[in-house]
């Protein structure tokens, strides 16, 4: 036997349903083009939003560091594994940030699980955004607390559920840009309802750091909120890999001394903290930001004069909103003809009947790839609506 039955009859039925999901071998390095069966593609499907993975001063960083530190780092932060590099870019992270401590991790996903199930306890109550990351729903899922969802991007429904509450701990948590909307928390709302309730805030920012703010501080920069729990990735705008959870100096201290996915986890190699040195100096200079929102605002006014309907957006995530996962995977099978590179998302991704192209502008891209991309999206809308499958 090869699998469980009931496995089996899940893949089976996965396979059957245009929900089949397998791994693309990319050629060469991940940027502004994607490499696959001997061909190339313009990429939109990249989170690499400021072009800083194939950044000459980041690839000179991590070579210098590995000469220097090794590809590995030994073994956790608490045994062998935090070097001197880790500690510099907690340091230049913190100064960053305005926050008392940075912790640092391998994965947003493992920080977000490291925060919820580490710092709620049984009595808590934990209101989370309903389309938040999938990393945060498991987390508190398999937490102590009580959980509750509450409806997307409404502070009123997150209003409601605090004045019900009488818990004593409650933690509230947001993405500040969502990963498959592209649409933003209203933070400064949300702050002001935590605040009014004794409430806790936490913002996992994967998606707004870097890009947005002053010096890219992310989201709580634009809206001018202090969560009391920051979480952000160094693998979309930093262009590397690991992510970051920052706080009081109490609450990263606690984390280091009950965090299990911290405690039992080995370190990034420090060569990669070197990296996101390297990419946090790019970040603060503001360069690449600039040609990133000039790329959005083109998009978005050439979208404006096709037939597809765009989700609302005005951050690098553009999603195409398409209904069927049949017609989302049509199109981008179509595209992918055409030479563009731009991946379908569907449920359990997102909820049923809302599959949609994901496309993600970055600062690598130049006017003429938007120009191309936004024609052809053009020419396939004729052509779905001859065949009776456009949305």
């Amino acid at each position: 036997m090869t699998l469980f039955a009931n496995q089996f009859n899940r893949l089976t039925q996965r396979r059957a349903s245009s929900l089949y999901r397998q791994c693309q071998v990319n050629d060469a390095p991940t940027g502004r083009l994607f490499f696959a069966n001997g061909r190339s593609y313009l990429n939109f499907s990249s989170n690499d939003y400021l072009g800083l993975a194939q950044h000459p001063d980041v690839i000179q960083a991590y070579q210098q560091g590995a000469a220097r530190y090794g590809v590995g780092s030994g073994g956790s932060p608490l045994v062998t594994g935090y070097q001197q590099a880790h500690h510099q870019l907690a340091e230049q992270l913190s100064d960053w940030l305005g926050v008392d401590r940075v912790m640092l991790l391998t994965s947003g996903f493992s920080a977000n699980q490291l925060v919820l199930k580490t710092l709620l306890e049984a009595d808590d109550l934990l209101l989370q955004d309903k389309l938040n990351h999938a990393s945060l729903i498991d987390a508190g899922l398999t937490s102590q607390a009580s959980m509750r969802r509450f409806l997307h991007n409404q502070p009123e429904a997150l209003l409601k559920y605090l004045s019900r509450s009488d818990a004593t701990n409650k933690l509230v948590v947001t993405e500040g840009v969502f990963s498959m909307d592209g649409d933003q928390a209203p933070l400064h709302q949300m702050a002001q309802i935590c605040e009014q309730h004794q409430a806790w805030l936490m913002v996992d920012d994967a998606h707004g750091i870097g890009v947005l703010g002053q010096q890219g501080r992310g989201s709580c920069d634009v809206y001018q909120v202090q969560p009391q729990i920051r979480m952000a990735t160094f693998g979309k705008a930093f262009g590397v890999g690991g992510a970051m959870v920052g706080g009081s100096d109490d609450l990263i201290a606690f984390l280091t001394n009950f965090g299990r996915e911290y405690i039992y986890s080995t370190a990034m190699p420090a060569a990669q903290a070197c990296a996101v040195q390297a990419a946090l100096s790019l970040i603060r200079q503001q360069q690449q930001q600039q040609q990133l929102r000039e790329n959005i605002q083109c998009f978005k006014s050439l979208m404006e004069q096709t037939p597809w309907t765009m989700m609302a957006s005005d951050t690098a995530i553009q999603p195409l909103w398409v209904g069927s996962s049949e017609t989302a995977l049509a199109l981008s099978q179509a595209l992918r003809e055409k030479g563009f590179w731009v991946s379908a998302i569907r449920p359990p991704t997102v909820p049923q009947g809302q599959a949609r192209l994901r496309i993600t502008l970055t600062a690598a891209h130049q006017q003429q790839d938007i120009v191309q991309l936004a024609e052809s999206l053009n020419e396939l809308a004729v052509v779905f609506a001859q065949n009776e499958v456009m949305p």
